[in-house]
């Protein structure tokens, strides 16, 4: 990763309070760096139907895509949680459909504590079309 883990870090951190998240009151600050080199950057979003809210891992990689993004180099997620904060199942198949097994996927919380995993760590039996 050319940028250093605790620089995107403090980017999603600054991100995330730009979340709306007006009904858990819970806000995550997600970073993308794709295969073109360029951050591109995501919050929370709720919604009254909560089926309807978004969260800030897939908002970051749907901008991404719109940009002409192919895949993922790295991803930034960070929340305010004791450990890392962990992404939803649909956000883990969200990103394992942009990741390459060399993307970093970092997990973070406020206090900068992160860890580094793939996308087979976080999702060992992802949804495969040939299944």
């Amino acid at each position: 990763m050319k940028t250093n883990v605790i620089d995107l870090i403090e980017k999603a951190i600054e991100v995330r309070e730009r979340a709306y998240s007006k009904y858990s009151g819970f806000k995550v600050g997600a970073i993308v760096i794709g295969d073109n080199d360029k951050m591109y950057k995501g919050v929370n979003v709720e919604n009254k139907s909560y089926g309807l809210t978004m969260c800030a891992e897939r908002t970051a990689i749907f901008s991404g895509v719109t940009d002409g993004m192919k895949k993922l180099k790295t991803i930034v997620i960070v929340a305010d949680t004791e450990d890392v904060v962990t992404p939803c199942g649909a956000c883990r198949e969200v990103i394992s459909e942009f990741a390459t097994p060399e993307t970093e996927i970092v997990l973070s919380n406020l206090s900068k504590k992160y860890k580094i995993y793939t996308i087979q760590e976080l999702l060992p039996f992802s949804f495969e079309l040939e299944e």
